[in-house]
């Protein structure tokens, strides 16, 4: 059987020409140039800057003052038209001379007080200060609780751009609060005027996102509204604007009685019940971890740790993770000695309070003494934690601002709170009655933030002295977001003779300045 004859070999351009070559010349295939393997390029890691800023310090260093904002940062943009300014104590002068010198006087300038008696000297002060500006006007927030505050400190800006901004702040607007204690401040960007500002579809509810922050926002702002128009003309013109940008949640507390089972989406939660409905939509890491609650007041809050304990740290508890290990709880407020060391000496304290003169508030020590830590966390009686030394570069500038933030055993962030907000049942609701209602007392606001809501699968860092994290500040290649450490760390528990500063006590010790307190 004759065998098939051979396939022909098909020749490439190359092999045809290595058969036509000279002698000794190369193959045409080693002489043409070859492309090296192409290289992986490593995906650069996203560093976003701290949502949460510090303001300025006066007397600190420029090293300390990176990346924080002054009053005048806030207020000296000369297209600034109207500003709604919400506060507890105000200085209309202060406040004044922060807008730029050339258009301050044509800026619409609204204040948001709570001073409700006619007769309170504080009302009196606010009427004669803003008597001598044609542009300022005055607003009494509605204040159905006796003992309640107006506490909420908010800036509101229409500029003339045909742009808005919302800011949340834990200063009052006096200069004392501006120039040496420490605050935190946090801002939406500009927000657009919308192009279309009657289409009224329905907004996403998901907490973390624009549309739900200014659906919480209005609401909040119409609440001022319940007995007379004290907003309703900015609350119309704020509805016009586009939030899609904002990225966090509003934490609010308004003063009234409220059912613990409402569960009207277009309805907005408040006091602690807004705060655990917000954080169930928050995910944390698995294992172990605590809550740093670090405030400027602490009020009676009764004998025993049943409020606390039952009603505060268990809705600060709350996560998307049902069975999650439930965190420690750390508490940070100032000791005498650190507020007679403070920029101010003990001027700083004024601002400071809890009480433990009577028997439920020595009572209400004991429990607390365990959880309490220091500002400074560099006293000679303190109990110094392990951990790496960390400056926040605010050991002097005692505190006002108020954050609550829960820390996990990998180093990083699970959610960040800026509020106005102290550990008081007037800020936060009693705990629930026998009806299933809550009452709040005061006006409060302040924002929840966590790092997925700036980059999917983020972590969030604490960031020392700076906004913007670093690649040695967590191992790995996931997006990083900042938060803006006040404090330095590790922490420092109270020793078993320290107490917290009291601000209605008399100290003979001279402060830094040679002053004594209260004597």
């Amino acid at each position: 059987m004759a065998e098939p004859p051979p396939k022909r070999r098909r020749l490439s351009d190359t092999s045809q020409a290595d058969t036509n070559k000279k002698p000794g010349e190369l193959p045409a295939s080693l002489s043409q140039p070859i492309s090296p393997p192409r290289k992986r390029v490593a995906r650069e890691r996203k560093f976003i800057p701290s949502p949460i800023r510090l303001t300025t310090i006066r007397d600190l260093s420029e090293e300390s003052n990176v990346g924080a904002v002054s009053l005048h940062d806030l207020l000296g943009d000369p297209l600034i038209a109207e500003c709604w300014e919400f506060n507890y104590l105000h200085n209309v002068d202060f406040l004044m001379s922060h807008f730029d010198e050339d258009t301050r006087s044509l800026v619409k300038v609204h204040i948001v007080h709570g001073f409700w008696k006619k007769d309170d000297l504080n009302r009196l002060s606010l009427e004669q200060q803003s008597a001598q500006y044609k542009n300022v006007t005055l607003h009494t927030a509605y204040m159905p609780e006796m003992f309640g505050t107006h506490h909420s400190k908010m800036l509101v800006l229409f500029r003339h751009d045909d742009t808005a901004q919302v800011i949340i702040h834990t200063a009052n607007m006096i200069s004392k609060d501006w120039t040496n204690m420490t605050n935190g401040v946090w801002q939406t960007p500009r927000l657009p005027r919308l192009a279309n500002p009657q289409n009224s579809t329905r907004p996403d509810t998901s907490f973390g996102n624009g549309p739900k922050f200014k659906a919480d926002l209005l609401n909040y702002l119409r609440a001022y509204n319940t007995k007379r128009p004290v907003c309703k003309s900015m609350v119309e013109e704020l509805a016009k604007y586009d939030f899609s940008a904002v990225r966090g949640a509003l934490v609010a507390s308004v003063p009234g009685k409220y059912d613990v089972n409402e569960d009207d989406p277009s309805k907005t939660r408040w006091g602690w019940t807004g705060l655990k409905q917000a954080l169930k939509s928050v995910p944390v890491q698995a294992g172990k971890s605590e809550v740093v609650v670090q405030i400027s007041s602490i009020a009676t809050l009764g004998a025993t740790d049943s409020w606390l304990k039952n009603t505060l740290f268990s809705s600060l508890s709350s996560s998307t993770r049902a069975n999650a290990p439930k965190p420690k709880f750390k508490i940070i407020f100032p000791t005498p000695d650190e507020i007679r060391r403070s920029l101010d000496g003990y001027a700083s304290g004024g601002s400071i309070h809890m009480k433990i003169q009577s028997s439920t508030q020595t009572k209400q020590l004991q429990y607390l003494r365990p959880i309490l830590h220091h500002w400074a966390n560099d006293c000679e009686k303190g109990i110094i934690e392990e951990g790496e030394i960390q400056d926040g570069g605010r050991k002097r500038a005692a505190p006002h601002i108020k954050t609550y933030i829960r820390y996990n055993e990998n180093k990083s962030i699970d959610w960040a709170l800026l509020t106005s907000a102290n550990i008081s049942k007037q800020a936060w609701g009693e705990a629930t009655n026998g009806f299933g209602q809550i009452r709040i007392a005061s006006w409060e606001i302040g924002l929840l933030v966590w790092p997925e809501l700036f980059e999917s699968n983020a972590k969030m860092v604490g960031t020392f002295m700076k906004d913007v994290p670093a690649e040695e500040d967590l191992d790995g290649d996931e997006p990083l977001v900042g938060l803006r450490i006040p404090y330095s760390l590790p922490l420092q528990r109270y020793g078993d003779s320290e107490v917290p500063w009291v601000a209605t006590t008399s100290y003979s010790v001279p402060d830094w300045m040679g002053r004594v307190w209260g004597e």
